[in-house]
């Protein structure tokens, strides 16, 4: 679970949080909003660990990603839809070795089949649909 006790954050003199807690559970959905300005980027910053709040606490599992998408991209030259799959990189690893064990003319047909059943396992069919 993640939780938030007697959290406050903030930027400059300015409080964004004052004295917050909450506690948040496995399998629960939340939805953050607010103006801009109002800390949401913050509030995520610190889930990540880029920002450490004034005082209070934040406990969350070890084990735990948070997973995010930047407000910009950098300019780069590939497709938007490599852009979103370049960021799994399970599934880029695993493309990776399915095409060099399929250009390897004496490549091992179990291990092919043990990639082509990783790839189905991650949901690699259906990744650019979902990109």
């Amino acid at each position: 679970m993640l939780k938030l006790q007697s959290l406050t954050l903030r930027r400059g003199t300015r409080p964004l949080f004052e004295q917050v807690s909450l506690t948040i559970f496995p399998g629960q959905r939340v939805g953050v909003t607010g103006a801009n300005g109002t800390g949401k980027s913050s509030l995520f910053a610190l889930l990540r660990g880029e920002l450490h709040a004034d005082s209070g606490d934040v406990q969350m599992p070890p084990k735990w990603v948070i997973a995010h998408v930047a407000q910009e991209t950098p300019g780069v030259d590939s497709a938007a839809i490599d852009y979103a799959l370049d960021g799994d990189a399970e599934l880029r690893e695993v493309e990776a070795a399915l095409a060099a064990a399929e250009a390897d003319p004496e490549h091992c047909g179990l291990k092919l089949g043990e990639l082509h059943a990783r790839y189905e396992a991650i949901g690699g069919w259906g990744a650019r649909v979902r990109a």
